[in-house]
């Protein structure tokens, strides 16, 4: 499945289990273009205690994401599309808390979603960020031989946005993973390369922590539309262009950010028992 060509593989939790030693492991086989299916991430649809529905994210490099705003909108698409849960608006337990989307429907199937995304964290501690604890607005940043102004901010996962004159030409195979594991950022962070295109319209591209490029993000999205208000650039209510799609973003009264946007299923396969018993050791 893909929301914005941002791609996953989806597990039914209820019918099928993976040991938590071995999720790292399979996920990267997984995910691994050549020689498993192939996905930016594995997601887990699972029950809850405390919401309708719980979902994780294993990245392909098998680490776990905090949150994925394309992935829930894919998650929710797969738990309508198979009677998991039949209304149109759901409850999902996620790391970084529960999560409401309304899912748009025609013909008993989901097609696109509207997400709460929440409220962005805006200190440096919350990011997380080295140093003192304040807010990271326009700050400068060393990148190898070259000083780049950064925006950082955290949407249940780190972001670090950074504002670019064409985004389409700039380097982000060379700069993103620099910026990913640079020491100001402990757990690394995902990088958002923004071109501002007016108050309610951008280009992004981002380099996401643990998957390296990638078609689209949604909690990347949110955090550049609030970097860009941040820095005056741009208003509360954008529509961001992704390589995969556009998705629209929303910074409302309430601090609460909404994530609008498609989700996608593409095929249904089954893995054989040998198969993955080799993955879970690492074959």
């Amino acid at each position: 499945m893909h929301g914005a060509g941002n791609d996953f593989v989806v597990v039914d939790g209820f019918k099928y289990s993976i040991a938590e030693a071995d999720l790292s492991a399979v996920s990267q086989k997984i995910c691994d273009r050549h020689f498993g299916v192939g996905a930016d991430g594995l997601i887990l649809v699972l029950p809850s205690e405390v919401a309708e529905l719980r979902m994780r994210v294993i990245n392909a490099d098998g680490s776990e994401a905090g949150m994925c705003g394309n992935g829930i909108r894919v998650f929710a698409k797969y738990a309508f599309d198979r009677g998991i849960h039949s209304q149109p608006v759901l409850t999902v337990d996620t790391p970084d808390g529960i999560k409401t989307i309304k899912l748009e429907t025609s013909e008993g199937k989901a097609h696109a979603a509207r997400v709460d995304m929440g409220e962005p964290r805006l200190m440096r501690s919350e990011v997380p960020m080295v140093g003192d604890n304040t807010q990271v607005i326009g700050e400068p940043l060393q990148v190898g031989n070259c000083t780049i102004d950064i925006t950082a901010i955290s949407i249940g996962n780190p972001h670090c946005v950074t504002f670019v004159d064409n985004v389409s030409d700039y380097p982000v195979d060379k700069i993103g993973p620099e910026i990913e594991n640079h020491s100001s950022f402990p757990d690394r962070t995902n990088v958002e390369f923004v071109e501002i295109l007016g108050p309610e319209e951008i280009n992004m591209r981002v380099w996401e922590r643990g998957c390296g490029e990638t078609l689209a993000c949604g909690t990347g999205s949110c955090a550049s539309v609030v970097a860009g208000a941040l820095n005056g650039l741009t208003q509360r209510k954008v529509t961001v262009h992704l390589r995969g799609g556009d998705l629209l973003i929303e910074w409302l009264d309430d601090n609460h950010l909404y994530m609008t946007g498609p989700a996608a299923e593409v095929f249904e396969g089954e893995i054989e028992a040998d198969v993955l018993e080799n993955w879970r050791h690492g074959a």
